[in-house]
């Protein structure tokens, strides 16, 4: 039998001998998400050991933030529109002036907001976290009713962090995923736009922090094979580049530095 991996996060101390008590924050960035907001905070608030929901409104024309607050979560609102890593790192920052002092940082769960009612579906990734066997997971999420996509972009992103970290994940732009704390912090500034997932990975995977994969049986909105479907996959490929790009660049100063540091030495 294969061995589990070990997290390289630093288990936290248990209130009672044996007991995890580690807590979990769900963030849920959302922009105009008034239609699916209510049922995707209530179906969070499922999910065992989360005990705070928060939704970041990221510049939303709509009732997404009323409509998210009244379904129970906490909410902070960006006044404009500022991108999914920017919800993402509001959100990180919001949960840890909640955390407690003297217990460990919440885990940091990040979910769509469109996932409706399936957002409870993604209990699964807090486990390996919880116990130590990844620093990171990711929904490996089933095939979505109407997407239109050739897998260009999820190829593109694939290749990218198996060329640079020797991994290859099956869905690299899952944006559903469960970390530590520390890692979150290990894997800022994120990446913008599109590309914040493939940048997180690869930082944290060159990092030594350990992610795994693990099946979620979630839904949401697919994006089609119409015009605005196409026009937000090459929104998609543009910010993995940029995402890709960036890290080989810094991977060539650090080589040089660590190269300039060998010769001085």
């Amino acid at each position: 039998m294969n061995a589990l991996p070990v997290a390289k996060t630093t288990r936290p101390g248990n209130a009672q001998a044996g007991k995890n008590v580690q807590r979990v924050a769900a963030i849920i960035p959302a922009k105009d998400e008034a239609d699916r907001i209510a049922a995707t905070v209530r179906s969070a608030r499922a999910i065992p050991h989360v005990d705070l929901v928060l939704v970041v409104d990221d510049g939303s024309e709509d009732d997404t933030q009323h409509v998210a607050r009244a379904a129970g979560a906490v909410v902070v609102r960006h006044s404009h529109n500022r991108g999914k890593a920017a919800a993402m790192e509001t959100g990180a920052a919001v949960v840890a002036m909640r955390d407690a002092d003297g217990r460990p940082p919440r885990l940091l769960m990040f979910i769509d907001g469109d996932l409706g009612d399936t957002a409870v579906n993604t209990a699964p990734l807090v486990r390996p976290v919880r116990e130590g066997v990844a620093d990171l997971t990711i929904a490996l999420l089933p095939k979505q009713a109407g997407a239109g996509g050739r897998g260009i972009v999820v190829g593109a992103a694939r290749r990218a962090i198996e060329a640079m970290t020797g991994w290859s994940p099956s869905q690299p732009l899952s944006g559903m995923r469960c970390l530590t704390r520390e890692a979150f912090e290990a894997a800022t500034p994120l990446a913008r736009g599109w590309g914040v997932e493939t940048g997180m990975t690869i930082d944290l995977l060159r990092k030594g922090y350990v992610a795994v994969e693990v099946p979620c049986d979630l839904k949401h909105r697919a994006s089609a094979n119409d015009i605005k479907g196409q026009i937000h996959r090459a929104a998609q490929y543009r910010d993995v580049l940029l995402a890709v790009n960036a890290r080989k660049m810094r991977g060539a100063v650090d080589a040089v530095r660590h190269a300039g540091s060998n010769v001085r030495s």
